[in-house]
């Protein structure tokens, strides 16, 4: 299914080479300030441009068709949709019997039983993050103006040192490959006591959405995996005030599925892009023999690069769920 939530309920629409993607919102509380420019900032963060991304360029300018009248949320469903304005299709005509390592085009043509669409990844493509990140505008909204996103990439090709980001990424290209990295999340002013154990944990619910974005590979919260080879008297996070303030943050604000008050604190490990230039050999469905595969078209050598409001879009969309449970 392409929809996720419980009383903000988010669907995503269309392809990669469609005519257009989208994203209709349900339960979004009326009154709501919203025009097409509040999402400008957001989706410039994700917009293609800097060394290391897509050569593809799209305006990705919004069009809200329904949910708002005269600048304000109405309490309907809330549609925003973007055209598709530069594809290059035919790039992607062998994919169907010669598909991409570590892609979904073998996976989906199983699925759908040859069916799906190949073009540039179709529904399975990170074009679709454009629709969660105008969600995540919209969930920010809710959440309202005491809560503060920041969200930066912390390591880039296992580097955590940002003056070589560029050196590294520019390294991948000439070698016709690509990277990955590490995105951190941190959400300050967040009320205690949102989270729904067991199963819609706000951890739960976070990890769900952000292992529904194309390429992450990993989350954690707080100290994460590094808790594993911490003892408790290190680990545990002392209280400080009445208001639950803790003296260190190894939860990651998050304590038995429920948030505590103190900062929000998730990272997002992203895969090196699949779609490289170097030649690859790989299986080809068409003749039943491994073969020479070039992939054409056009892709991120480093997709942690736009990625990282799409990481924040998923957080802001799973505490505005919460935060209407409240």
């Amino acid at each position: 299914m392409n929809s996720w939530g419980n009383r903000f309920r988010v669907t995503l629409w269309g392809e990669s080479h469609g005519a257009q993607v989208g994203v209709t919102i349900d339960g979004v509380p009326a009154g709501i300030p919203v025009s097409e420019d509040d999402f400008e900032a957001d989706l410039a963060r994700r917009r293609s441009g800097a060394a290391g991304t897509t050569p593809r360029k799209e305006s990705d300018a919004p069009h809200i068709v329904s949910g708002v009248y005269r600048g304000y949320t109405t309490g309907a469903p809330l549609t925003v949709e973007f055209l598709n304005e530069n594809t290059r299709s035919g790039d992607y005509s062998s994919l169907e019997t010669h598909p991409r390592p570590s892609h979904a085009d073998w996976v989906a043509m199983k699925k759908y039983h040859g069916y799906n669409d190949p073009r540039g990844g179709g529904h399975f493509s990170g074009r679709i993050t454009l629709a969660l990140v105008t969600a995540g505008v919209v969930a920010k909204k809710i959440l309202g103006e005491g809560v503060k996103f920041t969200t930066e990439i912390t390591e880039i090709g296992g580097c955590a040192d940002k003056e070589r980001f560029g050196e590294i990424i520019e390294h991948a290209r000439m070698e016709q490959d690509s990277v990955g990295g590490v995105v951190e999340c941190r959400a300050e002013g967040v009320a205690a006591g949102l989270g729904e154990p067991f199963f819609d944990s706000a951890e739960s619910l976070i990890a769900h959405l952000l292992f529904s974005v194309p390429a992450v590979k990993g989350v954690e919260f707080g100290s994460g995996f590094a808790a594993a080879r911490m003892r408790g008297s290190e680990h545990n996070d002392p209280i400080v005030d009445a208001e639950g303030h803790t003296a260190t943050n190894h939860a990651g604000g998050i304590v038995g599925g429920i948030t505590n008050g103190n900062a929000i604190v998730v990272r997002a490990a992203v895969k090196p892009t699949a779609s490289i230039s170097r030649e690859q050999q790989t299986y080809n469905c068409a003749d039943g023999r491994i073969e020479t595969l070039v992939i054409k078209g056009r892709h991120d050598v480093c997709i942690t690069l736009r990625a990282a409001v799409v990481v924040e879009a998923a957080t802001a969309i799973a505490l505005a769920d919460l935060s209407l449970r409240a």
